[in-house]
């Protein structure tokens, strides 16, 4: 049987059931609803904590689990310029140390993430568990499966019941999925005019990423949302000089990066120019801007880890995480001032990409300083090359120069055609035959140039794909995404999927109350913590 994978089915299938179940549904504000946490807080220490906690970093890796943050700080091992192997008699022993502030918080558990949906689940119902402590379908914002009942969300709760200064802040659209679980009550994560009303209704203080998705509507007949935003007292900023005079008494504000990358977010780390704003960049303003004497809840999402993992491109996933832990570094410097009086919670929404340290053609052995060689990301590489080898049918000789410059692969040489592994087996764990060069052999040459013809055909406007020709790139641009995977596992990394796992995904705890994050528990459990720490009436939600 010819079987074809509809691309926008496999990214939507399930967002489609979970709409048409939500058809013609009223979403009522659920005011009594009270769910139990299945890991208590000790009320003695929920008491003394509630009158100490008055700042709050909740910061989430989009897509990032284990497997994200382990390759980052393996690769910065492995780059390092101080030497990471010991000798022990004569023999190098390889170690590694912890690169990562997150790894050097005193407390770590691990949070599951399936939703009502599935057990590979989707970033708005697992954001939504984080935002409210309940599970929801995937696709869904802050309403119960039926779309009869809305969740109030922490940053809600904080800001009505403890007058709480709250800020969101991205790598990504400000409405995209993460950003809008902590403020928005929707049906399906797509409504981004909707969410952005929402955004705009909540009278958070600081908003600070990528630009609006659908400022004026699915069909651009709505007024736009910058414009309602700014009636309603916000303060629209869109250069890095106006955001750097920002200050608390300028009140609520929306900062949109000065400069836009792909789908009008923050460019990604490896792409980004020097004098432009990081996510740590907008972490620091923002907490010039909400820091006061009663408290503030910041959000601070590292959104494109998932975008990278999603594509395949591990060398972007590396510096994305290593960008995000920056952002993670800007919340201890404000902890190292108020260590009495500040949380901070660090942890992902869900795994993407099936990531994997480990591939059959390199055995035992990984080769990640490989990854210095990429020097752009696949998106740009998408935009910035891709078109122009179309539109002057560039041949594949030429492009393969752009490869070597861009990605350090090399076209294969006599002594490169013929690649062998020796059989592996419990009692033998052999060296791979690779080196860690980037010389092609004749079976990768092959598999790129079979891309790059698969990209030279396509018009760019498909909608659906064998089922061949999709295991191998996904809905990707075909000679981006064999670049990277060859990269990828000549480096010693290997990818299993397009979309997202179900992994479960690590919760690093430092400050007041960071003893109740250890342990395995629920998604679920992150919202009831971080509600009873801070004593907010979860009852009201």
């Amino acid at each position: 049987m010819n079987k074809k994978l509809l691309s926008f089915i496999l990214t939507g299938t399930i967002l489609l059931v979970q709409l048409t179940g939500c058809m013609g549904k009223t979403v009522e504000s659920n005011s009594n609803t009270t769910v139990e946490t299945s890991q208590s807080v000790n009320e003695g220490q929920n008491t003394e904590a509630a009158d100490k906690l008055k700042y709050v970093f909740l910061l989430i890796g989009d897509g990032m689990s284990t497997p994200q943050i382990q390759l980052t700080n393996y690769y910065l091992n492995a780059v390092s310029n101080t030497n990471n192997t010991a000798t022990a008699n004569g023999t190098e022993i390889l170690t590694s140390e912890n690169r990562l502030s997150m790894l050097n918080f005193p407390v770590a558990g691990f949070a599951q993430t399936f939703d009502s949906t599935s057990f590979a689940p989707d970033s708005a119902s697992t954001a939504t568990s984080i935002a409210t402590g309940n599970k929801t379908s995937s696709g869904s914002l802050n309403v119960n499966e039926d779309c009869t009942v809305e969740y109030k969300t922490i940053c809600e709760q904080l800001k009505s019941q403890k007058n709480y200064k709250v800020g969101i802040v991205t790598s990504v659209n400000i409405n995209h999925a993460t950003p809008a679980a902590f403020y928005a009550h929707q049906p399906s994560r797509t409504n981004y005019y909707e969410i952005g009303l929402e955004l705009i209704k909540s009278n958070f203080d600081y908003f600070a990423g990528g630009a609006l998705k659908l400022p004026t509507g699915t069909y651009n007949d709505q007024e736009e949302l910058y414009e309602i935003a700014m009636k309603q007292g916000f303060r629209v900023i869109r250069t890095q000089k106006a955001a750097s005079a920002l200050t608390a008494k300028d009140g609520k504000a929306i900062v949109i990066a000065q400069k836009l990358a792909d789908y009008n977010t923050l460019s990604y780390e490896i792409d980004r120019e020097t004098d432009e704003w990081s996510l740590a960049d907008y972490v620091e303003k923002g907490i010039e801007v909400l820091n006061n004497d009663n408290g503030f809840f910041m959000m601070v999402e590292g959104g494109k880890i998932d975008w990278a993992c999603h594509a395949n491109d591990a060398a972007s996933v590396i510096n994305e995480t290593i960008a995000f832990d920056r952002a993670v570094e800007k919340a201890i410097e404000f902890y190292n001032s108020h260590p009495d009086e500040t949380l901070i919670i660090v942890t992902g929404d869900h795994e993407t990409g099936g990531l994997t340290i480990g591939f059959a053609g390199t055995n035992y052995d990984t080769f990640l300083a490989n990854f210095e060689n990429q020097k752009i990301s696949y998106a740009k590489f998408n935009s910035e090359y891709v078109p122009s080898y179309k539109e002057n049918n560039i041949s594949f000789d030429e492009v393969m120069k752009d490869i070597k410059a861009l990605f350090g692969l090399e076209a294969p040489t006599n002594s490169s055609e013929i690649k062998t592994n020796i059989i592996d087996s419990a009692d033998s764990h052999p060296e791979s035959a690779e080196d860690g060069l980037l010389v092609l052999t004749q079976y990768e040459y092959n598999k790129l140039k079979e891309a790059y013809e698969t990209t030279m055909e396509r018009t760019g406007n498909e909608t659906e794909f064998e089922q061949e020709e999709y295991e191998k790139y996904g809905s990707y641009e075909p000679l981006t995404v064999t670049i990277t995977h060859i990269l990828n596992n000549k480096s010693g990394v290997n990818f299993g999927s397009y979309s997202h796992t179900g992994l479960p995904v690590a919760v690093f705890a430092k400050g007041v109350g960071a003893e109740q994050f250890i342990g395995y528990y629920d998604n679920t459990d992150i919202y009831h913590k971080l509600a009873a720490l801070t004593g907010i009436k979860q009852q009201e939600q």
